[in-house]
């Protein structure tokens, strides 16, 4: 018996476990192991590693700033009067975090960097923000002075550094930072200010007391290092595992990337959440080879049943006033698709994801899936792969091809981001981007009626508006698109056209105005475009030929799309069935012929029948029939294992919702199929829903899931205003055709006619007695009094008993001291 596997870790003085129990503990057998030699060759060439003389570059810039970091900590302590053993103990410590941290970082990639200090420094400090120069330095132009910047301050030290280009400094965000290149190395550089005299050289920042009295800013601020550094520490039990780990988590960004995944203020998937998803998988199958893992990682989440939150370890509260995610609360049981940070305070990660990005995500998981077990299958049988592909790792190419997501939709629209100067550009486009997912997913998604409908994460920096908007040559030269495709859903269409002109104002006045300063030029431009009217700028980096090579990729698609090819071979049979029924009629006025063509057509249909059924099988070789039967049940057991601890999971970790295995397959049917975009969003149960209800109430609910629309007293101005009347279909018309004879048919001969399509007569029978009461035609009651009332419009003399009056049943006689009872509840509002 193998000894058991140990995946705890100790980080921060606390020990910290895995949240979910280990599904295969096994490592991978020696045809994995050569599957994944496959995989090796491939990284090799396709997944570039930084070189050395990028990592020394990249450490010698850190070096440096760590360094200035500490002089201007330094120089802030004696300006307060520090004494000078105070000046030299109150030190100021670099951290990096991302990818940079855990190895995964790719040639020319980023730096994420946090320097934490010590009470005495503030943001002022930091920014250089405030400062007010000597009397001999003011100038006239007060607009000089108030962008002018303590020369003191971080900020300054760093931009007048010969090494230092692009600089910007952000802070007015939630988040301040500083962005810079430092010998062409991009950096970004947040700010952290404890709640403590110093910062020492051993500074512990994985210790949960670090946020004791911190504000917000330094709290999300400190979040990204201590996640990094509690992920890194969950997957390194072994030199072996977290290798495993680094590699599978460059080939997921390299996926994510290529598919249009890679995006986490749009909706999708960032680097943080790609890490955890990956030191999950390593969790759930600890001696797993990369090649295995990998194809792990697409089962694990293409079978996950959302909203079951992804974890890594259970979150805890360390007692310091900040709010820790849990499941029973009423805000997070909304959520989509919950992937929980492991350090303290745990927090979702995935806000942004939608129903709608997550429908994407899952397609995409599924393909994924598809695709690497098809290699490892197609692997194993020997001949079917190309052997130069196999030897080469090219083979994997069909994993990594870019998204064909400018050829998937009939619809597109565009948002372009325009503004008067760069620096105003780059501002209004940051605050602009971060809302477009609440465009796509609170206002297009849920109020139209669309099928499918996806953002596409990777800007244009080209202007596609329209060439009679009033634009400048700056703001087309200071502007970047996005493109948003969608497919309509034809059932639930009313018109002939789409408008969405309301669904862009709402998203302009509730989201957009809420930029501050908005300065004139900076605008939004949105443009709609057919498939085939897209500008070239989309297909160029993508299909090797351009937009003529992306449109014929997209007819072989259409034709080699299953459903689409189901629905010719039902047609085909359809016509061959009408023919011989033709041939049949035909039969009785030629007795001779009979045998000869009923034959003939039987054939016919049965090979069409045959010839379909092939397609269907797809062409499997009956060959290779038992290898089929073994990796059918390899695969079954495979599924089931996983089934079983998703079971675990969601029994031990107190999940949002509890699905059987039928449930949790129903479930992501529907989500492939764009099903669940038009569900409403998780309720969360009150004691007010969960009591019974009255047969009221229950008459009502079965009358709303029957699709009529129940209206309430105050709504009922007019009944059967929101009714379509009959006639305007036709339906008199086509009652009123007269059917024309045999003979006359006869004499048409094959001319095709049109069919009156007649209505169905319809009956319901109501529990409730409702009062009977009669339209005009403009849809008003016709209130024809009784003893207590007469309608009359005018005064028409004195009447014995009654008083003319304007009343609660309108202007006519009530009879004088009686209550006037209203013989209808639909009839007066």
């Amino acid at each position: 018996m193998p000894p058991p596997i140990d995946l705890t870790a100790t980080i921060g003085g606390r020990k910290v476990s895995p949240a979910l129990p280990i599904v295969d503990g096994s490592a991978s057998p020696p045809n994995e192991l050569q599957f994944n030699a496959t995989l090796s060759s491939f990284i090799s060439q396709n997944v570039p590693l930084e070189p050395i003389e990028g990592i020394r570059t990249r450490e010698r810039v850190l070096v440096k700033m760590g360094n200035l970091c500490r002089e201007w900590v330094k120089s802030v302590a004696a300006k307060r009067g520090l004494s000078s053993d105070a000046v030299a103990s109150a030190g100021g410590e670099l951290f990096t975090s991302g990818s940079y941290r855990l190895g995964v970082h790719e040639p020319g990639a980023d730096i994420d960097t946090i320097v934490v200090v010590p009470n005495i420094c503030t943001k002022e400090d930091f920014f250089g923000s405030g400062y007010v120069p000597p009397d001999s330095m003011v100038q006239d132009d007060d607009d000089d002075v108030n962008e002018m910047r303590d020369p003191d301050s971080l900020a300054e030290r760093i931009r007048r550094h010969p090494d230092v280009t692009n600089f910007i400094p952000v802070e007015g965000a939630a988040v301040p930072i500083l962005t810079f290149d430092w010998e062409g190395i991009n950096i970004d550089l947040l700010f952290a200010r404890l709640n403590a005299p110093s910062v020492p050289a051993n500074f512990d920042i994985d210790n949960d007391m670090v946020l004791s009295g911190v504000d917000s800013a330094t709290e999300k601020s400190l979040n990204g290092p201590r996640v990094t550094n509690l992920i890194a520490a969950l997957v390194g039990g072994t030199e072996e595992r977290y290798q495993t780990f680094l590699t599978v988590v460059r080939l997921v960004r390299k996926w994510a990337k290529a598919r249009g995944l890679y995006s986490n203020k749009l909706g999708y998937w960032g680097g943080v959440n790609i890490n955890i998803a990956v030191a999950l998988v390593l969790q759930l199958y600890p001696n797993a080879c990369p090649a295995s893992l990998l194809r792990k990682f697409f089962l694990v989440f293409k079978s996950w049943r959302w909203p079951n939150p992804v974890m890594l370890t259970k979150p805890h509260d360390a007692e310091l006033g900040l709010p820790v995610w849990n499941a029973f609360q009423a805000a997070t049981m909304r959520q989509v698709a919950p992937m929980i940070t492991p350090a303290y305070p745990a927090m979702n990660s995935t806000l942004s994801v939608s129903r709608q990005t997550l429908q994407i995500l899952h397609e995409e998981f599924a393909r994924g899936h598809n695709v690497v077990d098809k290699l490892y299958k197609d692997w194993q049988k020997g001949d079917v792969l190309d052997k130069e592909k196999v030897e080469s790792g090219e083979m994997w190419k069909e994993l990594f091809e870019p998204s064909d997501f400018f050829i998937s939709y009939p619809h597109y629209l565009s948002m372009c981001i325009v503004g008067p100067t760069q620096s105003d550009a780059q501002s209004w486009a940051g605050f602009v981007v971060s809302r477009l997912r609440k465009l796509v997913s609170d206002q297009l998604g849920r109020s139209l009626p669309l099928k499918k409908i996806q953002l596409w994460p990777k800007e244009f920096s080209a202007c596609v508006a329209e060439r009679s908007a009033l634009l400048t040559h700056a703001q087309r030269a200071n502007s970047i698109t996005y493109f948003i495709g969608f497919r309509v859903d034809a059932l639930r269409m009313r018109g002939s056209e789409l408008d969405i002109e309301r669904q862009l104002q709402n998203f302009s006045r509730f989201e957009l105005s809420r930029f501050h300063p908005l300065i004139p030029g900076m605008d939004v431009l949105p443009k709609t475009f057919g498939v085939k009217e897209l500008p070239k700028i989309c297909f160029e980096d993508v299909y090797e030929g351009g937009k003529v090579a992306a449109m014929k990729r997209r007819r072989m698609l259409i034709e080699a799309d299953p459903k689409r090819i189901e629905a010719k071979n039902k047609k085909k049979l359809a016509k061959l069935k009408k023919k011989m029924e033709a041939m049949k009629r035909k039969k009785e006025e030629s007795k001779a012929t009979e045998e000869k063509v009923e034959v003939d057509m039987k054939e016919e249909v049965d090979a069409g029948a045959q010839e379909s059924r092939k397609r269907k099988r797809g062409g499997d070789d009956i060959n290779g029939e038992d290898d089929n039967v073994d990796n059918e049940e390899e695969e079954e057991e495979e599924a089931a294992l996983l089934e079983s601890a998703l079971d675990k999971i969601q029994d031990s970790t107190g999940v949002v919702q509890h699905k059987t295995r039928e449930e949790a397959e129903i479930d992501r049917q529907k989500l492939l199929a764009g099903e669940l975009l038009h569900d409403e969003d998780v309720e969360v149960k009150t004691e007010q829903q969960e009591r019974k209800l009255t047969p009221e109430e229950i008459e009502k609910e079965i009358l709303r899931s029957s699709g009529l629309v129940i209206v309430s007293d105050d709504e009922a101005t007019v009944v059967g205003g929101n009714k379509i009347l009959p006639w305007r279909y036709g339906y008199k018309n086509a009652a009123g055709v007269k059917k024309e004879e045999p003979e006359q048919k006869k004499a048409k001969g094959e001319q095709k006619e049109a069919k009156p399509t007649l209505t169905k007569r319809v009956a319901f029978k109501f529990k409730t007695k409702f009062d009977v009461v009669e339209l005009d035609e403009s849809g008003k009651v016709i209130d024809k009094g009784d003893d207590d009332f007469t309608p009359s419009l005018k005064w028409t003399g004195r009447k014995g008993g009654f008083e003319f009056k304007l009343g609660e049943r309108g202007l006519g006689y009530y009879r004088t001291g009686k209550k006037v009872v209203i013989p209808s509840n639909m009839a007066y509002s």
